[in-house]
């Protein structure tokens, strides 16, 4: 696990500065207006990237939450049960940030 917490990490910081220089560098105004990011999350790319910066997001910050529980010295079946929640919160998380970004898109 702290293998894919350290590659997460790298990938986070590739992850966001990709986000920042599109989504305010070359924008003009520094910020895009709500009909600006409709259409540009409309790109399935577009959309296909901001997707995988959410999920990095998500699996890098619960298995950050997990090695500080780790650290108050639970026993290994609390880590067996800690991993299923934690596995369980990512992926409701991810599935209504992915439904919730999608019917806006759609509806637009």
């Amino acid at each position: 696990m702290w293998i894919w917490q350290a590659l997460s990490g790298i990938l986070l910081t590739v992850l966001l500065v990709v986000h920042m220089v599109a989504n305010h560098f070359v924008v003009e105004g520094g910020l895009r207006t709500y009909e600006d990011v409709i259409h540009y999350l409309s790109n399935p790319f577009i959309f296909a990237l901001e997707t995988a910066f959410l999920i990095v997001v998500t699996s890098h910050a619960l298995m950050g939450v997990r090695a500080i529980i780790l650290d108050l010295g639970i026993s290994p079946a609390a880590d067996r049960r800690l991993k299923a929640v934690l596995v369980a919160l990512g992926a409701v998380i991810v599935a209504y940030a992915v439904w919730l970004t999608g019917s806006v898109v759609l509806r637009a």
